[in-house]
């Protein structure tokens, strides 16, 4: 793809009204310190859930008691802020590598986009820490998939603009979670909701930058250029469905681990088919749907936005 950057034309915009000066002046506002949010005052609240029912999906599970109900529940929360983790890592250098190029360009683009990588490599930090907080309080280690590393380097593998369309479906989609499903969800941790209510407060910045990545890229894409981009942002998300279902089996094996019993092969087959599909519509699914991304998306090529809303009925 040509690397020589440049503002998007003014067809190419849908009318958002974002820019990198109203992101970077949004963000200094909103700026938070892990050890904030992190600590002995600051502790998770094992007898509620930590995800709202429809992220989490447990309920229909009628073989779980309402004990392991809470429990799958919280090992859910763990893997949902640990997944976040684990998509920061390749959304880190992306960042910092798109900022390289431009630096001349323009001196708010650059500074936005280095408070871009800096809050991820803090929401990296936080996730860790909140991971030995749960692991020591929770007193049974959850499985994960990984390592962090090796899934983001499969992901930076496939061309720059496929990279940055799988971004700015978890920007979205981060979005969607909270204010659909979490801002009004009085029943959850005090502390677990705390966390991801800071996190949305700065990755509402990071949509609104990686709409205006993803336009950089597009007006210096050839035709060729953004097919190869739209065939490889369904082949991260075919690889990271991939990792969701193994993600199901894990939290299977946590959940036995924790309620102290083994299921049967019916309910072990019931149970990880129903997280597996949780699984897809929290982190792929909300992403595809939401608004502002298909707008992006239909940017990209005369058949995008159609051929992602023809698949996402399989992840909801």
């Amino acid at each position: 793809m040509n690397t020589t950057l440049r503002a998007a034309p003014a067809a190419l915009r849908p009318g958002h009204g974002f820019s990198y000066k109203t992101a970077l002046r949004n963000a200094q506002r909103q700026n938070w310190r892990v050890e904030d949010l992190i600590g002995p005052e600051h502790a998770l609240d094992f007898t509620r859930p930590f995800l709202p029912e429809s992220l989490a999906r447990s309920e229909g599970l009628t073989f779980l008691s309402a004990r392991e109900q809470l429990l799958l529940n919280q090992i859910r929360g763990h893997g949902y802020l640990y997944t976040f983790g684990l998509v920061e890592e390749f959304i880190l250098p992306f960042v910092m590598d798109h900022a390289r190029p431009g630096l001349a360009l323009d001196d708010e683009r650059t500074r936005a986009l280095l408070q871009f990588a800096g809050e991820e490599a803090k929401h990296i930090q936080l996730f860790k820490a909140f991971r030995a907080e749960f692991e020591r309080d929770f007193a049974h280690e959850c499985g994960v998939i990984g390592p962090p590393e090796a899934i983001a380097a499969a992901v930076l593998a496939k061309p720059t603009l496929s990279v940055a369309l799988v971004i700015l479906q978890i920007e979205w989609m981060t979005q969607r979670h909270y204010l659909d499903s979490i801002a009004d969800a009085n029943e959850l941790c005090p502390q677990f909701k705390s966390l991801l209510r800071h996190h949305w407060m700065e990755e509402a910045q990071h949509a609104q930058i990686d709409t205006l990545v993803v336009e950089e890229l597009l007006s210096g894409a050839s035709p060729e250029e953004r097919e190869r981009g739209l065939a490889g942002y369904l082949e991260i998300g075919a690889f990271l469905d991939a990792g969701l279902a193994q993600q199901a089996e894990l939290d299977r094996a946590s959940l036995e681990l924790a309620a102290g019993r083994t299921f049967g092969p019916e309910e072990r087959a019931q149970l990880v088919a129903k997280q597996h599909q949780a699984l897809r519509w929290t982190f792929l699914g909300s992403g595809m749907t939401h608004r502002r991304f298909l707008e992006t998306l239909a940017l990209v090529t005369p058949t995008a936005r159609a051929t992602v809303e023809a698949l996402a009925p399989t992840f909801c």
